[in-house]
């Protein structure tokens, strides 16, 4: 499937990704009648606050970074890069038992951040966790084997292997977390990522598309475009409970975000569940009330009662 129009909405024709603009949305949740948490909350947009923590890392602003991240986790509480940088910036104010449950977090999430892996056996170091500390070294050092220099990574593995070896050796030398080992990508880059993704999607590469994706995260945060994407990749790679993951953390940071709405209710309707996907479209015929081709596409998928581009 290629993926011009939806490509459209989600795009905004070539605009930068980042300068997109969402809804504002409260961190907490709240379910009964009355005054609810969620009624009375900060508002936050998870893409600008994930700037904001970037912004302030940069300068080494480790208290404005921390306070950024954790608004982006209130509202995206699944996305890895930004349990790896709220852990950062706690390092950074050298709250390390802090920094522990964030990056250990990050780290479950993906597996592959090495820069979380690299702080949370820092981290362990500073806490007197040797043992810890080791094991992550080690592990990262089993993948620095594997890679035998050929992994796009591999200068990031021997820093981190670098950066936990001298925390275990010389703990009292590591004063200042400063951010000269974190990559930075520029939004500018991120949005070539963004759309580098994008072309791989409609050539049919859905693990090129992921990883790209996921690098592209580095530069956004949890953004719902790149989320959506997420999920319409791993669907497409029949991983649907993973996809499905992902379409509700799109929709949790942008509850009005039509893309994500309509490929949800198309994997509704993959896994014969028409009644949830005709919920999905109601929630599209509201947005979209003199029409829109998301509410149509979708439209089409429940008549037909499968996808109308399978064979």
């Amino acid at each position: 499937m290629t993926l011009t129009r939806t490509s459209f909405a989600l795009l905004l024709g070539t605009a930068p990704l980042i300068i997109m603009t969402t809804p504002l949305f409260a961190a907490g949740g709240g379910g009964g009648g009355g005054s609810s948490p969620s009624a009375s909350a900060a508002q936050y947009d998870p893409a600008v606050e994930y700037q904001k923590g970037i912004a302030a890392l940069k300068v080494k602003d480790f208290k404005g970074a921390k306070t950024a991240f954790d608004h982006v986790i209130a509202v995206a509480p699944r996305d890895a890069n930004s349990h790896y940088l709220a852990g950062f910036s706690r390092t950074g104010l050298k709250d390390w038992k802090g920094a522990k449950r964030y990056l250990e977090k990050a780290v479950k999430l993906d597996a592959n951040l090495i820069g979380a892996h690299r702080e949370l056996g820092v981290t362990y170091a500073m806490l007197g966790d040797k043992a810890k500390a080791t094991a992550t070294k080690s592990a990262l050092e089993t993948k620095s084997s594997s890679c035998a220099g050929t992994c796009p990574e591999t200068a990031d593995l021997k820093a981190a292997i670098d950066a936990i070896a001298a925390a275990l050796a010389a703990p009292a030398k590591v004063s200042d977390r400063g951010t000269e080992s974190l990559l930075f990508a520029s939004t500018a880059k991120g949005d070539s990522l963004y759309l580098g993704a994008v072309a791989e999607i409609n050539e049919g590469r859905y693990e090129a598309a992921i990883a790209t994706l996921k690098s592209s995260q580095s530069s956004f945060g949890p953004h719902p475009d790149i989320l959506t994407y997420l999920g319409f990749a791993n669907r497409k790679l029949g991983r649907f409970d993973e996809a499905e993951r992902y379409y509700r953390d799109a929709l949790a940071v942008a509850p009005n975000h039509r893309g994500a709405t309509e490929y949800f209710g198309e994997l509704m309707v993959e896994r014969g569940d028409m009644a949830g996907a005709k919920m999905m479209l109601a929630r599209l015929d509201t947005q979209c009330q003199f029409g829109c081709a998301e509410a149509e596409e979708l439209r089409r998928w429940i008549a037909e009662g499968r996808s109308p581009h399978s064979s």
